[in-house]
């Protein structure tokens, strides 16, 4: 029997997140390492989630608090597996944690972004503007606690954080650290990257600047978003009189993603009541092949499809082109159910990317079992590392839930096997 009754979980989204809590409520001593500033993942991008269309701070504030109030949890972030050895019941871990520059004093006053005056990218928003190079990565972070980027390292502006702060928080000296760990079972919740449409050269992404994903439609619905809320056209700002949502945008093609996502139509369908939210009027137009929404979500999907407004049509888009003089974009397809041309002129395109798991650009530095399309497979014949949520399927966050606490249940039976 193995006497480490510890479990590694890597990640930090809802999958890793409920892992950890789930393990460690039950008397497990939890690792959770995350590579990002702050736990949350792809939710806490979200502005409302299904089934109840809930904003992500709905869940995750009360995850935090399970997190916060539970001492058996340890918790890294900006930090980074580097190699696994051993075997279940006995791995042996490094763990890289890169520096924060900012340590356990901080209050998330705010004083070092005010004193900073470079800006960067912002990855929360996927660059669709700009953050200081000292900052808060959203307002109910966890930890609550500022970042200092590398990107100023070195510069007058790290020294003018390092002024700023009143409660000696800014550490310019802050190195890489090496922690050693010992564990039991490990449960591996990555999560997911968005396709990069850009490969499809033929829908603009990436060259019409009025052609974006739905992560980025996500962030732009958000209130604490590039555009605060308002959803416009990223050429010029312009109030949406009509836009298109062009489903399977990658997916379901052998040449890209061979597999179907699951969860893109729902977002769309989500999407197109952002829309109408700010702008009753607009003109939506959904192009798909199939609309997958099943079980609960069958209804939302008959509501929007009562929306004169909406305009579903059944075809594969062949082409976005983009008038340079107006920045308008015409998305040309062949409507399956009556045999027509569809062309339709809209203000803005949405593409639904699909859900590529994060094991295919990081591998998990251990012997473990991928599907075809890089998706953790539960191997019987390697026990001991389990992959959770969107690192084994496509799905959605309350699946992703339930699919965390059963390598939970994997992992916690690892660590007792005999």
């Amino acid at each position: 029997m193995s006497d480490n009754k510890t479990i590694l979980v890597v990640g930090g989204g809802m999958s890793g997140i409920t892992a950890a809590v789930e393990a460690a409520e039950i008397g497990c001593d939890v690792y959770l390492v995350e590579k990002n500033p702050t736990l949350g993942g792809r939710v806490a991008q979200n502005n409302q989630y299904f089934p109840k269309l809930c904003p992500p701070s709905c869940g995750l504030e009360i995850n935090f608090r399970r997190i916060k109030d539970n001492p058996r949890i340890h918790y890294f972030t900006l930090a980074e597996v580097e190699s696994i050895s051993g075997q279940e019941g006995a791995y042996e871990v490094k763990v890289k944690v890169n520096p924060r520059y900012v340590n356990e004093n901080c209050t998330a006053c705010g004083d070092c972004a005010k004193a900073c005056s470079t800006e960067i990218p912002n990855e929360i928003n996927y660059g669709m503007d700009t953050i200081k190079g000292a900052y808060l990565p959203f307002s109910f972070a966890f930890p609550l606690r500022y970042v200092i980027s590398p990107q100023i390292i070195g510069t007058p502006d790290a020294q003018k954080c390092k002024d700023a702060c009143k409660y000696n928080a800014v550490d310019l000296d802050m190195k890489p650290e090496i922690v050693d760990l010992k564990v039991g079972a490990i449960v591996w919740a990555t999560g997911w990257q968005p396709f990069d449409a850009g490969k499809v050269e033929y829908y603009g992404f990436g060259k019409h600047k009025n052609v974006i994903n739905n992560v980025m439609m996500e962030r732009m619905a958000s209130l604490n978003g590039p555009t605060k809320g308002k959803i416009v056209r990223p050429s010029d700002g312009k109030e949406i009189a009509g836009i298109a949502f062009v489903q399977c945008a990658g997916s379901r093609d052998e040449n890209f993603l061979p597999f179907c996502s699951s969860v893109c139509c729902l977002a769309s369908l989500k999407h197109s009541r952002y829309v109408h939210e700010q702008y009753p009027d607009a003109q939506i137009y959904i192009f798909y092949i199939d609309i997958r929404a099943l079980g609960k979500f069958e209804d939302f999907y008959t509501e929007v499809a009562k929306d004169q407004k909406v305009s579903f049509i059944k075809g594969k888009v062949a082409e976005i082109t983009e008038d340079p003089a107006t920045g308008a974009l015409t998305v040309t397809a062949e409507d399956q159910l009556s045999g027509k041309l569809s062309k339709e002129t809209v203000d803005m395109v949405v593409l639904a990317t699909g859900m590529v798991p994060a094991t295919v650009q990081t591998r998990i530095p251990a012997d473990v079992s991928y599907e075809e399309n890089g998706f953790v497979l539960w191997d019987q014949n390697k026990r001991g590392i389990y992959g959770a949520g969107c690192v084994r399927k496509p799905m959605d966050v309350a699946a992703a839930v339930q699919d965390a606490t059963a390598a939970t249940l994997k992992a916690i039976q690892s660590t007792v096997r005999r």
